[in-house]
């Protein structure tokens, strides 16, 4: 029999790693902005074509790589950061795994052009599915500039799976706000198609989140600040008016890495409780400090996914700083801030034995010897309090609230039951409607014919109102400008981030135009679907669920006509845009099942 077992040529081996290693383009840009910064950079700059899609560059400023470093920067394991076994546990650096470059040139065509301070010339090396073709002497400023083209020309099974434009650009913007947010001090810029997305200078950590979400997020901030013996957790934390329905700008960052850890977000959102209903999710920035050797970090491919030694103990610090700022500003109860800052937390050591704390007491004290004026209640006070409780002409009564209390079964045929249902007879039985998903089903309907048919039906407003936007969600708007147009929003630039909104679909009633327009952008943004084909379908029924009427509005027996009318036009009046029921019927076998049982 033959041998079955072969070893992986080196080009189907990268492949492989890729896989792993590159997604998409907002991985090549994260790989090349990282090695920028490790490289000593003080200013990186990413060019987008197409999202990525076409083009990716990055050029930086950092030391710059000799003629073989080059070349050999592309081989699988090659790094610089790594000796042996023992510096897996000690990293101070990003990228180390050897992985990156060597991924990229497997996927794409590479063209790089590096250059040491103290070289008279550069380096040029040019490579596509790990093949070099060319490497040439050339001029160049010192540095690197790294040009990917044509991620996935020779994969096309995965190059077709990439999402829209909008989804891939929103990806590769995610990963450079996080590389952002930790390396402040150095300017980061980054572009599309020839349109500047972010110009970041070198700045404090509070000044580069403004820069990246915007001037509203200066009076929103909340420092946390908490250093013991085993972790130092510093940041930022959101007022709780700023938190959003939707998940995207909260951010963990470990020894300057960004991490995803739901554990912590817990401790997070315990913090927020009874400040935020449990829907929403609050807007923190929060960085935690350990010694090297109590975090795994090489637990996943793109180093997301951490483990601490002491995750309950970290737990605990997080939840009461989280705690303590929001009690600072008055935000939730306040806690006692006058202790050390430094928590002292004692170690258990081998050997060390544990004694059980003890409280002096005083077994003949007796706290009802000595009574105060005030805590002296009279009986005849209790007699007073109570009186009328028992009294038995008083009956309990089955309805108490006109919302509560049934129409006349020969006046309205309509009824609006605990602001949420609205009940009619039927000649089966008893329909029940919920008001909000029937409405959400009406406007979506409706919304989504007009975008279609380009039908702008647009109220123009007497006041036009000015909405500033952070960089990404202009690049954003930019790309969704004729889908909101088709909707009904007559919405124009103004200058800079700044638009101005001149006209809304009057479908919206008395709601905030500008809220709605903030809400479609941040959802459209954080959604996994992001499908060219389908986004105006998807905008359509965001707006519809942001200007259905809401739970406990009131509504008349004209109004729930009219509603339960709308409904029943649509093509599909039994369920919500989003697949939930919108009425149930009780038919007579049922009711008559609840008093024949």
């Amino acid at each position: 029999m033959t041998d079955i077992i072969r070893l992986l040529p080196d080009s189907v081996a990268n492949q492989i790693a890729a896989g792993e290693v590159i997604q998409r383009p907002a991985s090549v840009v994260k790989e090349l902005v990282e090695n920028a910064i490790d490289a000593g950079a003080g200013s990186v700059q990413v060019y987008l074509k197409n999202s990525g899609k076409t083009q990716i560059q990055v050029i930086d400023n950092g030391c710059g790589m000799s003629e073989t470093d080059a070349r050999l920067s592309f081989e699988r394991h090659a790094t610089s950061k790594i000796r042996d076994s023992h510096d897996l546990f000690s990293l101070h650096t990003l990228g180390f795994r050897g992985e990156a470059l060597a991924s990229i040139a497997a996927v794409a065509e590479i063209q790089l052009r590096t250059k040491r301070a103290n070289d008279e010339v550069g380096t040029q090396i040019d490579i596509a599915g790990t093949r070099i073709s060319a490497q040439t002497p050339v001029q160049c400023p010192v540095g690197s500039a790294f040009t990917v083209k044509n991620l996935f020309f020779n994969v096309p099974a995965r190059r077709k799976f990439l999402k829209s434009d909008t989804a891939e650009l929103t990806q590769a913007l995610n990963e450079f706000k996080r590389i952002a947010l930790v390396y402040t001090q150095t300017a980061l810029s980054v572009s599309n198609n020839r349109t500047d997305i972010y110009t970041l200078p070198a700045s404090n950590l509070k000044q580069r989140i403004v820069h990246l979400f915007g001037k509203t997020m200066n009076q929103a901030l909340l420092p946390i600040a908490t250093e013991t013996t085993l972790v130092k957790i510093s940041g930022f934390v959101a007022l709780p008016e700023y938190a959003k329905k939707s998940a995207g700008e909260q951010f963990f960052f470990a020894n300057g890495r960004y991490i995803r850890h739901p554990y912590l977000h817990k401790a997070v959102m315990q913090a927020y409780e009874g400040v935020l209903p449990p829907e929403f999710k609050p807007v923190y920035f929060i960085y935690f400090e350990v010694p090297p050797e109590t975090i795994d970090i090489n637990r996943h491919p793109t180093k997301t996914e951490v483990k601490f030694e002491d995750e309950q103990v970290i737990f605990q610090f997080l939840l009461s700083s989280v705690k303590q700022s929001l009690g600072k500003f008055n935000v939730s109860p306040a806690i006692d801030f006058d202790g050390d800052s430094m928590l002292q937390v004692p170690v258990l050591r081998p050997g060390m034995k544990v004694s059980i704390p003890s409280v002096d007491i005083n077994p003949a004290y007796n706290p009802f010897r000595h009574q105060s004026a005030r805590n002296n209640i009279q009986p005849q006070q209790w007699e007073a309090l109570y009186a009328g409780f028992e009294n038995e002409k008083q009956q309990p009564q089955l309805f108490t609230t006109p919302e509560e209390m049934p129409a006349d079964s020969a006046g309205s045929a309509f009824l609006q039951l605990k602001g949420k249902y609205i009940l009619t007879p039927i000649k089966s039985g008893l329909m029940l409607i919920d008001q909000k998903r029937a409405h959400e089903r009406i406007l979506f309907d409706r919304f989504r014919s007009n975008s279609h048919h380009e039908k702008n039906m647009s109220q123009q407003s007497l006041f036009p109102e000015t909405v500033e936007l952070s960089p990404d969600e202009t690049a954003l708007w930019t790309e969704l400008k004729e889908d909101f147009a088709a909707l009904g929003f007559d919405i124009r630039q103004a200058d800079g981030n700044v638009v101005c909104l001149h006209g809304h679909p009057g479908e919206i009633g008395g709601k905030h135009p500008g809220v709605i327009f903030r809400k479609l952008l941040d959802e459209y943004r954080h959604s996994e679907c992001n499908l060219a084909d389908n986004r105006r379908d998807r905008l359509s029924m965001a707006l519809a669920r942001e200007a259905a009427i809401s739970y406990n509005e009131p509504l008349t027996e004209e109004e729930m006509n009219h509603l339960v009318e709308q409904l029943f036009v649509c093509s599909t009046p039994n369920y919500s845009p989003t697949g939930k029921p919108v009425a149930h019927i009780l038919t007579m076998d049922d009711i008559g099942h609840f008093f024949n049982g």
